[in-house]
């Protein structure tokens, strides 16, 4: 009796989300798999997920390539139980069975659920992407042709793109009599070099960013203000105590924990910066969600320290180590990712010298941290080397004064000066 077929589902990867795009698959078909292993990403607007293999088997169809959109429930590939001990590879041409069980893979907090089985006939995948026909359509070159790189040797975008280049136009391949009969135009002189170009789908998580960067350029009076701050004291500090730090805590003592309490400190004097326009009213926050800007491997994340005014420096270490090595596999969770009332966005780990973050609506405000740089400095009328570090706020001025922004950076640029500031609470 041939193997039951287990449909794999695009899970629920968030509330009101609906649509998601297909990742990279890590099995491909004809894959063994055991129970767990990751299959496939399921990329959203908010975060990245992996699905789970349901049992141990193989795959045996893929129904979904990378880069294509699927509704949360669709199926998007089939894993063939090990237990029936069929052939690893796609089923063989010939009749469809009449029916397949379906069982449906969701994520429930944090497990996989096998949910209960229907009876439907499996979907043969489509050999050529639907973008990827689209293509070829418009430039009247068939598919048969064209080479895929897909899963399962599926034409993809690129491909087509790549064969509409490489092919002559129906109208060179066939001149009409008029054009025969004209003089031989001049051939134009080649341009040396590769002039290829190579088409990438935005993914979802990259699009929200660019809708919510712009919705903030758009809805907010936003503005930005400078100052910089002499590193010396914080380093000289780090320097001293790094290794008891790391040995006791098992982290390293970065600077990052100094500016997270350094802007806690600054937005309880300017609390405004910590506050959000709704109309008709201004929300005032007693409390300190402070979002980590990070690199992560889709694109740039913020996870939130949730009060962080409760946090120690070891702590605060901890956390962003945290994050950034997650962020970096894709494993931040969804609720990580929400919410925050101020951002810390630090360009100076890529080298940045300056720069004009913007805010993470609806947030009031945005610090800046850039690349340190000795430079000569003019201290009690001598020119002396110090390390520096420029200091960026990016506020909305609907409720945040051009004063307060100051205040709020000079405060800052106080404490980080001198970090025993933090120890007297002056």
């Amino acid at each position: 009796m041939p193997p039951i077929p287990i449909e794999l589902k695009v899970p629920e990867v968030g509330e009101s989300i609906t649509e998601v795009m297909i990742g990279a698959w890590k099995k491909g078909e004809g894959d063994g798999v055991a129970m767990d292993d990751s299959i496939v990403e399921i990329e959203s607007d908010k975060a990245t997920v992996e699905l789970p293999a349901p049992a141990a088997g193989t795959i045996s169809k893929v129904l979904k390539g990378s880069g294509e959109k699927a509704m949360v429930g669709e199926v998007i590939g089939y894993l063939e139980p090990a237990a029936a001990g069929a052939a690893s590879g796609p089923p063989a041409a010939g009749p469809v069975p009449a029916a397949a069980a379906v069982v449906d893979v969701r994520r429930s907090e944090g497990r996989t659920v096998i949910g209960s089985v229907q009876a439907v006939a499996p979907q043969q995948p489509q050999r050529v992407m639907p973008a990827a026909a689209r293509v070829l359509a418009e430039a009247g070159v068939s598919p048969g042709g064209v080479a895929g790189s897909g899963p399962g040797g599926r034409i993809t975008k690129h491909d087509a793109a790549q064969a509409v280049t490489a092919a002559p136009s129906a109208q060179s391949a066939a001149p009409s009599r008029a054009s025969v009969a004209a003089p031989v135009a001049a051939i134009a002189p080649s341009v040396p070099g590769s002039r290829d170009e190579r088409y990438v789908l935005i993914s979802p998580i990259r699009r929200r960013i660019a809708e919510r960067l712009v919705e903030a350029q758009q809805q907010a009076a936003l503005l930005t203000t400078f100052n910089e701050v002499d590193m010396s004291a914080v380093m000289e500090l780090r320097k001293k105590f790094k290794d008891v730090f790391q040995e006791r805590y098992g982290v390293k003592l970065g600077f990052m924990s100094f500016f997270v309490r350094a802007a806690i400190e600054a937005l309880r004097a300017v609390p405004q910066v910590n506050a959000e326009y709704r109309d008709p009213h201004i929300v005032f926050r007693n409390y300190y969600d402070i979002g980590i800007a990070v690199g992560g491997g889709k694109g740039l994340v913020v996870p939130v320290l949730r009060n962080a005014e409760t946090m120690s420096f070891a702590q605060v270490e901890m956390a962003i180590s945290d994050f950034a090595r997650r962020a970096g596999d894709n494993k931040l969770k969804l609720e990580e990712l929400q919410g925050g009332t101020f951002t810390i966005s630090n360009g100076g780990v890529y080298g940045s010298m300056m720069s004009t973050p913007i805010i993470n609506p609806p947030q009031s405000g945005i610090l800046g941290l850039h690349a340190i740089q000795d430079r000569p400095m003019a201290v009690n009328g001598q020119v002396v080397i110090r390390p520096m570090m420029y200091l960026a706020l990016t506020y909305d001025h609907r409720l945040v004064d051009g004063r307060e922004a100051v205040n709020f950076l000079k405060r800052i640029k106080d404490i980080v000066e001198d970090p025993t500031r933090l120890i007297l609470e002056v």
